[in-house]
């Protein structure tokens, strides 16, 4: 049943994401990714909120698994990263959320640029 639920809720955060990012870049032109932004921030607003508002309560497993997972998750994995850099810092754990939050910037840039790289390879030779 959970991973039903996360499916959809993926399905959903997905359609939502693209709406709104979509629309708002459309709105706000070229030049900068607002709707990436807005999307990665407002996950992280949601998705912290949820699991603040549904940590320690009797809420179903399926429902936390829907919006938290599936929905947060699908509308942006943002939210999961800051969610989790903001629980090391709460817990007073500087350097580990230091090099989370440095390992996670540098190596998804360098992962990018080698994605970048591999496909323009790829387009080259075909």
């Amino acid at each position: 049943m959970i991973p039903f639920v996360v499916f959809l809720g993926a399905g959903v955060g997905g359609l939502v994401r693209y709406a709104l990012g979509g629309w708002i870049q459309q709105a706000a032109g070229p030049g900068f990714p607002w709707g990436t932004l807005v999307v990665n921030v407002t996950g992280s607003l949601v998705l912290a909120f949820l699991y603040a508002l549904l940590e320690g309560s009797v809420a179903a497993p399926q429902w936390r698994a829907f919006l938290g997972i599936g929905f947060c998750g699908g509308y942006t994995t943002f939210s999961t990263f800051s969610y989790e850099t903001l629980r090391l810092l709460q817990d007073a754990q500087w350097g580990r959320a230091s090099w989370y939050v440095l390992g996670s910037v540098v190596l998804s840039l360098l992962a990018a640029a080698v994605g970048f790289r591999l496909a323009a390879g790829l387009l080259q030779r075909g």
